[in-house]
């Protein structure tokens, strides 16, 4: 079993495509993070100004943290895209290949290589979440140096700076969680085609209509939004809240949890009902 998922992971990393998503992170990410800085601040100022007349904000409040959470705020809508075209090319870049044969003849039943492959994929998406983490926040530090927090949500929020290393952690391992709900959606429209296009419009597709409809104010939406995965996207948000809320964490996790273990489930149906041809 070791020797397989040893074998998966190679197969994952050694694909060109793998690392479309680390090499647009790590040029975007830099370019946003040195255009706030020659921006000088000017969003905290904003955010800021309203209050400035009544308090006196001290310490350095545009820092490595607030630009890490401003970066989360603004790419967690386009990293499902960069997880797509890893996890949707799992099983169907098999069939493209012709590979599904080989690949079978193994001593290892299809279920088990199933999950190895499931493994795999979670683990890239795992592995490009980390890369996001160091790149931004490590960046962000160097150039922002730390401070306190600022959040602007209901409430204008300001966390201390001693908290927030175990807050971006808990973020980060949230975002993780959410993003291995897409994974396991693109997972299983590989299942569905022999062409690894098919799962990445797919996956991007009913991602954006999902999220649209759970962002969107309109009443008529509102009883449909607990049924959409992507209504619980922004769990990681809960751990800037003051105090976080635990509660709704184990809640919109385990809502999250429950949707990848379905589309897994639906996978290996699929999977072990397959004819394979090729």
């Amino acid at each position: 079993m070791n020797i397989i998922l040893r074998n998966e992971l190679l197969k994952t990393y050694l694909k060109w495509r793998t690392y479309i998503g680390f090499i647009a992170i790590a040029v975007l990410v830099p370019l946003v993070e040195i255009a706030l800085k020659l921006e000088g601040g000017g969003m905290v100022r904003r955010m800021t100004r309203d209050l400035s007349q009544d308090f006196i904000f001290v310490g350095n409040l545009f820092n490595g943290y607030f630009v890490t959470y401003f970066i989360m705020n603004s790419l967690w809508v386009h990293v499902p895209f960069l997880i797509a075209l890893v996890a949707g090319d799992q099983l169907a870049g098999e069939a493209t290949g012709g590979t599904f044969r080989l690949i079978l003849i193994r001593p290892a039943s299809r279920t088990r290589i199933l999950l190895l492959k499931y493994l795999a994929t979670l683990f890239y998406t795992f592995s490009l979440i980390v890369f996001l983490a160091a790149v931004s926040l490590g960046l962000g530090l160097y150039l922002f140096g730390s401070g306190d927090l600022l959040v602007a949500g209901k409430v204008l929020t300001i966390l201390p700076g001693n908290q927030l290393p175990l807050r971006m952690l808990l973020a980060f391992g949230l975002a993780t969680w959410s993003m291995w709900c897409v994974a396991s959606l693109a997972y299983l429209f590989s299942s569905l085609v022999e062409n690894a296009i098919g799962p990445i419009v797919g996956t991007m597709t009913v991602v954006i209509i999902f999220f649209i409809i759970s962002n969107i104010q309109i009443e008529f939406f509102e009883s449909v939004k607990p049924f959409l995965f992507t209504t619980y996207f922004n769990i990681w948000q809960l751990a800037f809240e003051e105090p976080i809320p635990w509660e709704m964490i184990a809640r919109n996790g385990g809502i999250l949890g429950s949707f990848s273990i379905g589309f897994y489930a639906v996978t290996w149906y699929i999977f072990v009902k397959k004819d394979v041809l090729s």
